[in-house]
Formats: structure tokens, sequence, C-alpha cells
């Protein structure tokens, strides 16, 4: 009898020993993920303090004087609101793409997205800011997906 006591008490001390460790293992994937998250999140938020300033140059597009080499070519107020219009189209979708690399947008909805900017590429006025030679902070791998969605590369 007290083998079978002694062969019971070890399964349980194994059991629990088990959870544990599928506890500790949990919690780690739980961390992992939440950082994951949070490098998206942070990613968006200066994607986002971005477009906030180029929308000022949207409302007021005399501000797009302060960094003169971003309007050169530009001709007016009109040609200016478009560029920096379309340029925060594209850090919409650099968010979207952003988050789709690292598994927080499922495929079907970042598709959608594909369509529609390859409808967007099309357009005169995007063509435009793409090829553009002024600052664009993008990220250089996405730079790199856009050239290949069929527009032209963007232009340092």
């Amino acid at each position: 009898m007290p083998t079978n006591l002694y062969v019971i008490q070890l399964v349980l001390q194994g059991l629990t020993a088990a959870s544990i460790a599928g506890g500790l293992i949990f919690a780690a994937y739980q961390f992992w993920y939440l950082r994951r998250s949070q490098h998206v999140a942070n990613f968006a938020k200066l994607v986002e303090l971005q477009m906030r300033l180029r929308e000022l140059r949207i409302i007021d597009p005399s501000l797009a004087d302060v960094d003169k080499h971003d309007v050169e070519g530009l001709r007016s107020p009109q040609e200016i609101r478009e560029y920096f219009l379309n340029l925060m189209q594209l850090s919409v979708f650099e968010i979207a793409w952003f988050s789709h690399r690292h598994g927080q947008i499922p495929d079907d909805y970042f598709q959608s997205w594909v369509r529609r900017m390859r409808e967007i590429q099309k357009e005169d006025s995007f063509q435009r800011m793409l090829s553009k030679r002024s600052v664009k902070i993008l990220h250089d791998e996405f730079e790199r997906y856009v050239s290949g969605l069929g527009g032209v590369a963007p232009a340092r």
C-alpha cells in the first residue's frame, strides 16, 4: 500500500510541476505578444505625429515653407495640399503594412488595403508625390514594398 501512495504522490507532483511550467510558458508568450503589440503601437504613434505635422501644411499651405525642400517645384496651395494629403494616405498605409508585418492585421484585411493603394497609386497627384525628391520619412522596407506594388519608387 505505501508503494501506491508513493506513486500517487509522484504523479501529483509531476502534474503540479507541469502546470507551473505551462503557466510560466503561457505568461512568457503573453509578455512577448504584449511587447510586440507595444512595438506596433509605438510605430503607429510616431507616424500619427508625423501625419499631424503634414495635416497642418494641408490646412495652411504657407507652413510648408518651413522646409523649402518639401515644396520645391510645387506652384500653388492646391498642389501643396495634394502633396501632403497623398503623403498622409501613404503614411496610413504604412501603419497598416507595419501592423500586418507584425501579425496585428489579418491577411484579408491587409489585401483590401493593397488593392485600394494600387488604385490610389494610379492617380497623377500620387505619382507626383512619390517621384518628388523631398524628405519622406518612411520605413526602408516599406519604401521597397511600395515600389513593388507597381508604382514609382518613392524618391529620396
